[in-house]
């Protein structure tokens, strides 16, 4: 911060600050013409980047279900051979115990391809319903997409507009900045980001508070008017630049009211009958 700036009054202080929230005023017109869009534009961003973890994360359970049910496939096609080749062997044994103990095994893989057989079913509907979820979420992947081009084109339309006033205001603003003191500059900020408005300064319009149009006392007026020291609003925390209209402080004021007409004329009826 200069020494200029520190050395300014009150009053230039004001000064430079009500022509910041003018420029920052004019920027926020320009921001409330696009509305929605730039959040709409992230919300849909936001959104589709989900989606597509999500279509990631199915692809990958898809693969996994897949390379199970053709492990499955591949023991069971070992059991195959290997109740032929126990089969085979049955023909040579020289004993009961050694024709027994290959039938064991030939069962064993019998139940071998049962529970392979029943491994390879289930997996099969599992990768039926990753699939529709596949191709579900690829469709919504590709009408959010269109959404989002729509209010990109949108936006940028907007935009085009609105950028050579928008750089405008961003380099006065830049300049204005440099005439505000840094300690009301955070101050400044501070109520700005809180307003709903975004107006950190006001003026005193009508008697109330440009900001949150709550009445100002006169005697605050009178002050704020002075512009000898920083004044907020009581309510909102604003700081006030200045009052618009000039409030006179009268103590006392007398009333001149005229009595109403048939009024009037009933009491000279009265005043011209005896009294008893």
């Amino acid at each position: 911060m200069s020494n200029r700036v520190a050395d300014y009054t009150i009053e230039q202080k004001l000064n430079a600050l009500l022509k910041l929230q003018t420029i920052d005023s004019k920027m926020d017109e320009i921001l409330k013409i696009r509305g929605d869009l730039p959040e709409g534009v992230q919300d849909l961003e936001d959104e589709i980047e989900g989606y597509n973890t999500r279509l990631q994360n199915f692809k990958s359970e898809l693969q996994n279900l897949e390379n199970y049910a053709e492990e499955n496939k591949t023991r069971k096609k070992e059991a195959d051979r290997l109740i032929q080749k126990y089969k085979e062997q049955q023909n040579n044994v020289k004993n009961n115990r050694e024709f027994e103990s290959l039938s064991k095994e030939i069962e064993s893989e019998e139940l071998e391809i049962e529970l392979c057989d029943k491994r390879i079913r289930e997996s099969q509907d599992k990768i039926n319903k990753k699939t529709e979820e596949v191709r579900a979420t690829t469709e919504r992947i590709a009408d959010k997409t269109k959404d989002l081009d729509i209010k990109k084109q949108e936006l940028n339309t907007i935009i085009q507009e609105s950028e050579g006033d928008e750089a405008k205001l961003n380099k006065d603003r830049e300049k204005q900045i440099k005439n505000v003191e840094e300690r009301l500059l955070r101050s400044y900020e501070k109520i700005r980001k809180n307003a709903s408005n975004g107006l950190a300064v006001v003026m005193v319009t009508r008697e109330a508070c440009g900001g949150c149009f709550n009445i100002v006392p006169p005697q605050r007026q009178t002050e704020i008017f002075e512009k000898k020291k920083i004044i907020v609003c009581e309510h909102c925390g604003r700081i006030f630049a200045g009052v618009d209209e000039v409030v006179t402080i009268i103590e006392e004021k007398v009333k001149v009211v005229k009595a109403p007409k048939k009024l009037v004329t009933a009491l000279k009826k009265d005043d011209a009958e005896p009294l008893v």
